[in-house]
């Protein structure tokens, strides 16, 4: 597979966080500034759905926050996953209580989002980066072949697939949600 996307250009951490954020948005990875693909169908109805159906179990109980395209700066990296959610407890805040606008920790859960034009490579070692730095669950869509990954620390991947059940963030309980049920939101008819 071939990149679409313009070589990535160097500047350091500092500086890259002084610039005006851009649509679609930039990732800061290893001293390099790449941009990330605009979504396309399957991948903005994922995000969205997604989204909103963590979002529907997390905020009434306080438990998750599931936040799209959210900036997360930590570990001298700065990345933009395609879902990042939060512990309750964990969620900056400011001084007067509301949400913070800068989020300089790794998310509880990353989600990434396969799009055509990317580096399969580059979205798994992000995953893992956040891992890392101290995220409790990864996953990797790929909408192509309706697979998802999921990534823990200190554990080999798995492969989710049809009626497989997908792992979740211990605080959203026993929420049953399979690769099937994530991939049937892709379906119009």
């Amino acid at each position: 597979m071939t990149s679409t996307l313009p070589p990535p250009t160097q500047l350091p951490l500092d500086e890259f966080l002084q610039q005006p954020e851009t649509q679609p948005a930039r990732e800061y990875i290893d001293g390099k500034i790449y941009s990330k693909p605009m979504p396309q169908g399957e991948h903005s109805i994922l995000q969205i759905r997604l989204g909103t159906a963590i979002n529907e179990l997390g905020l009434p109980q306080k438990s998750v926050h599931a936040f799209t395209e959210l900036r997360c700066t930590f570990g001298g990296l700065s990345l933009v996953p395609d879902l990042s959610v939060f512990e309750w407890s964990r969620l900056p805040k400011t001084a007067n209580g509301r949400i913070a606008n800068k989020f300089e920790i790794p998310p509880d859960w990353t989600i990434e989002i396969l799009s055509p034009e990317q580096s399969p490579n580059r979205v798994i070692r992000k995953i893992v980066f956040c891992l890392q730095h101290g995220t409790q669950l990864g996953w990797f869509i790929d909408p192509e072949d309706e697979s998802i990954a999921i990534f823990q620390p200190g554990q080999l991947p798995e492969f989710k697939q049809g009626s497989d059940r997908l792992t979740v963030l211990q605080v959203l309980g026993d929420w049953k949600l399979s690769a099937a049920e994530v991939f049937s939101w892709l379906r119009i008819d």
